[in-house]
């Protein structure tokens, strides 16, 4: 399987180094979800309950804005990372579902983060997305060496 895009938003660095370990050490193309503003630390103050990721996740509806998207129709899997944000996916990453057409492709979610696990953040896309092919997530923490087998199993 050579027709695998790693698309990713990495808020502080930590989901960009495991993105491009997998692209890099497998072959996969690699995308960016940039947001149009950057967050900066105050923004991802999870204590602060004015900060700019709290007011976001305290609204499922939002839909921080992209720069830009990518085009996903020649890949058979798409694998979508990001860090955990309040026990799930980062709303950016349901802008960024909500911006390319995933139908009929295999979409494996990744994950980094200190302790929270995958599954939430599966389950919560597929709740969101039931027309969407949600394949059994993995959580990263630097070794990245299990991330070939797993996305095209």
């Amino acid at each position: 399987m050579s027709n695998v895009l790693v698309a990713y938003f990495s808020a502080s660095g930590v989901t960009k180094s495991v993105a491009e370990k997998i692209a890099g050490e497998n072959g996969y193309d690699i995308f960016e979800i940039v947001p149009e503003e950057i967050y900066t630390t105050a923004d991802l103050d999870y204590m602060d309950k004015n900060s700019r990721s709290t007011i976001e996740m305290n609204d499922k509806s939002f839909r921080p804005p992209i720069k830009q998207t990518c085009d996903v129709s020649s890949y058979d899997t798409v694998a979508i990372g990001f860090p955990v944000w309040w026990y799930t996916a980062p709303t950016i990453i349901n802008t960024f579902i909500e911006s390319v057409d995933l139908v009929g492709k295999r979409i494996k979610v990744f994950c980094t983060s200190g302790g929270s696990g995958v599954d939430k953040c599966v389950s919560d896309l597929q709740n969101t997305y039931p027309e969407l092919d949600f394949a059994k997530g993995m959580r990263f923490t630097g070794n990245v060496s299990k991330a070939k087998q797993w996305i095209e199993e």
